[in-house]
C-alpha cells in the first residue's frame, strides 16, 4: 500500500499548515500553532484569552534546493493572573522548535551552526547558498559564538604545548585530554602564570605531557606538585640529534683538515662561489679580532663597544658557536655527480653533451650548471692543489649516521677518515644512538649509565639538560603517554585558524576547535 505524502510532514509537528505557495526559488508555507493555549513566560499559567495576532517569517530546512519560508501566525495572549507583571505575552513554541525572536527554526539553526563549525564564515556562506538556505558569514560566526559549550569531563591525563598566533611574535597554549583525544582548552598566551592558574583548577590531573620548555614544567610543578610530568619523546629525540649536530658544527675545522678540503684554490671558484669566499674571509677576520680581544681579557660588552658588532655575534664567537667555514655551494648536480665522474673518466668532457645526456636522465637544471662543473673539473686537473668538496655539517651528520650499505665508496672513505681522526665525534654519535635506543625500547634502567657516559662526551650540554629534567625524562621512557596527540591537535588548530585567514579571536577558535571536538 502506497503511503500518502503530506505537506505538513515538512514542517515541525507543533504547527498546522493553512496555505502554501511556491516559485522557482522558494516555498512559502502559512502555518499556525496546533495548541489552543500558551503558558505565560513569567508565571507559567496557561492562558486561552487571545489578545491579537501577528505574522513571523521563519526560515526552515530547504526542500529540493528551494528555501522554505514559514509564515507563522503568532498569537498574543492575556495573562489572567492578577499579580503577574506580564500582562500580555506572545506564545512560545519551545527552544527545540523556534526560539523567541529567532529567524530560523531550531533544526535549521543547528545545521547552520555545524556548517560554520566545519567551514568557518565565507566558505560556509557559499555552501549554504548552494544548499538552499542563504545566510551571511557574520550570521554564521554569531551562531557559533552564541551556543554554550558543555564543560569538558575533568581530565586525568593532559598534554600541554604552545601554538603560534603569529610565529616569533605571539603564542598561545593548547591543552588536550589525551585519554579522550580531544582539545579541552585554549589559553591566550604561553606564560607560566596563565598555565598555572588553569592547572590549579584541575586538581584531579595525574599526568602532564609537555614539551621540554621550562615554562610549563614550572607551572605544573607549582600548581600540581603531585602530578607526574612526562617530557615529549619526539622532542627528546630531536634534542639529542641536534646536540650531535652542534658537536659536528664545532668540529668542522678538524673535519675539513681530515678530508683534505682545508685548502681553497681561488682560481677554481666560480663567480658566485668567489663572492661567498670573500664573505668567508671577512667573517674569519672578524672572528680573529674578537678572539684577540677575548685573549686579552676584554669583556663582551667592551668588545661590542669597540668593534660595533652585535652582542649576539660576539657572544657566539666567545662561546665557540661561530665556527664559520667556506664550502662550495650545494647544487642540483649532487644526485648526478657519480654518473658525471664516470663519464668524465671515460673521456666525455664536453659540457653541452653531458648536459644533453643528463636531460634524458631527468635532470632539469640549466646548461650553465653543467658547464661550470666541467670547467672547474678541468681546472682542478691542472692545479697543484684542488678544491675538494667540503660537505655541510648536516651532511656529515647524515653520512655518519647512515648504514654503511647506503653509502657510496667515496662517502665511505670520508666517514672512515673522520672516525679514525676524530674519536670524540664517534663517541658523541654512539651516545646519541644509545639515547634513541633507550627511548625506543623503554629501557628506563639504562638512564643513569647513559648520563655518566654522556656528561664526558661532546653532547654534555644535552646530558645536563636531561639531568635537570630527570623525572620527566624517566617518565617519557617508561610511560605510554606522549605529546604526539597534542601536536596533532595543533595541526588541526592551525588549519582552522588559516581557514579564517588568521583573524579568528580566541573565543571563535575555542568554539570551532573545542566545541566541535
Amino acid at each position: 500500500m502506497r503511503s500518502q505524502f503530506r505537506l505538513s510532514g515538512l514542517i515541525p509537528a507543533e504547527f498546522v499548515v493553512e496555505t502554501t505557495r511556491e516559485d522557482a526559488t522558494a516555498i512559502a508555507i502559512s502555518a499556525r500553532a496546533a495548541s489552543s493555549c500558551s503558558s505565560c513566560p513569567q508565571c507559567g499559567t496557561a492562558s486561552y484569552r487571545v489578545h491579537s495576532r501577528y505574522t513571523r517569517v521563519i526560515g526552515d530546512l530547504p526542500c529540493c534546493g528551494r528555501r522554505i519560508e514559514l509564515h507563522l501566525t503568532v498569537r498574543r495572549f492575556i495573562c489572567g493572573v492578577g499579580n503577574c507583571s506580564q500582562k500580555i505575552f506572545a506564545e512560545r513554541f519551545g527552544d527545540d522548535v523556534v526560539r523567541p525572536m529567532a529567524r530560523r527554526t531550531a533544526r535549521l539553526d543547528t545545521l547552520v551552526r555545524h556548517l560554520a563549525l566545519a567551514l568557518g564564515g565565507r566558505p560556509a556562506a557559499r555552501l549554504a547558498d548552494r544548499l538552499g538556505f542563504p545566510v551571511s558569514n557574520d550570521t554564521l560566526l554569531r551562531t557559533v559564538r552564541r551556543y554554550d559549550r558543555p564543560p569538558p569531563i575533568p581530565p586525568s591525563v593532559i598534554g600541554i604545548d604552545d601554538w603560534a598566533w603569529r610565529r616569533n611574535h605571539r603564542y598561545g597554549t593548547i591543552i588536550c585530554d589525551l585519554e579522550r583525544r580531544k582539545t579541552i582548552a585554549l589559553l591566550p598566551d604561553r606564560e607560566p602564570a596563565t598555565a598555572k592558574a588553569w592547572l590549579a583548577q584541575q586538581p584531579q590531573i595525574e599526568m602532564i605531557a609537555r614539551d621540554r620548555g621550562g615554562g610549563y614544567a614550572q607551572a605544573a610543578a607549582q600548581a600540581l606538585p603531585q602530578a607526574d610530568q612526562i617530557a615529549d619523546r619526539w622532542h627528546l629525540m630531536e634534542n639529542a640529534s641536534h646536540a650531535f649536530l652542534d658537536a659536528v658544527r664545532k668540529s668542522m675545522r678538524q673535519v675539513r683538515m681530515v678530508i683534505g678540503t682545508a685548502t681553497v684554490h681561488p682560481k677554481l671558484l666560480t663567480a658566485a662561489e668567489r663572492l661567498q669566499y670573500e664573505g668567508y674571509l671577512r667573517r674569519e677576520e672578524a672572528n680573529a679580532v674578537i678572539r684577540g680581544f677575548v685573549a686579552n681579557g676584554v669583556s663582551i660588552k667592551e668588545i661590542v663597544r669597540r668593534t660595533g658588532y652585535s652582542r649576539k655575534l660576539v657572544r657566539s664567537v666567545v662561546r665557540g658557536q661561530r665556527t664559520d667555514i667556506f664550502r662550495v655551494r650545494q647544487s642540483s648536480l649532487e644526485p648526478y655527480l657519480p654518473w658525471l665522474e664516470t663519464q668524465w673518466d671515460a673521456g666525455l668532457r664536453n659540457g653541452a653533451e653531458l648536459w644533453r645526456q643528463l636531460r634524458l636522465a631527468g635532470f632539469d637544471g640549466s646548461l650553465r650548471v653543467v658547464t661550470e662543473w666541467a670547467t672547474r673539473r678541468r681546472r682542478a686537473e691542472k692545479a697543484e692543489s684542488g678544491l675538494g668538496y667540503a660537505p655541510a655539517a648536516r651532511t656529515v651528520v647524515r653520512l655518519m649516521t647512515l648504514e654503511r650499505n647506503n653509502l657510496t665508496k667515496a662517502q665511505t672513505i670520508t666517514v672512515a677518515a673522520i672516525e679514525e681522526s676524530l674519536p670524540d665525534l664517534v663517541e658523541a654519535r654512539e651516545v646519541v644512538e644509545g639515547f634513541h635506543e633507550m627511548l625506543r625500547h623503554k629501557s628506563k634502567d639504562d638512564l643513569e649509565a647513559w648520563i655518566d657516559r654522556a656528561t664526558k662526551s661532546l653532547v654534555a650540554s644535552f646530558a645536563n639538560g636531561v639531568i635537570r629534567d630527570r623525572a620527566a625524562v624517566q617518565n617519557a621512557i617508561s610511560s605510554k603517554w606522549s605529546n604526539g596527540q597534542t601536536e596533532g591537535q595543533i595541526t588541526k588548530l592551525k588549519l582552522v585558524k588559516r581557514q579564517m585567514y588568521g583573524r579568528g579571536k580566541l573565543d571563535l577558535l575555542e568554539a570551532r576547535v573545542v566545541g566541535a571536538s
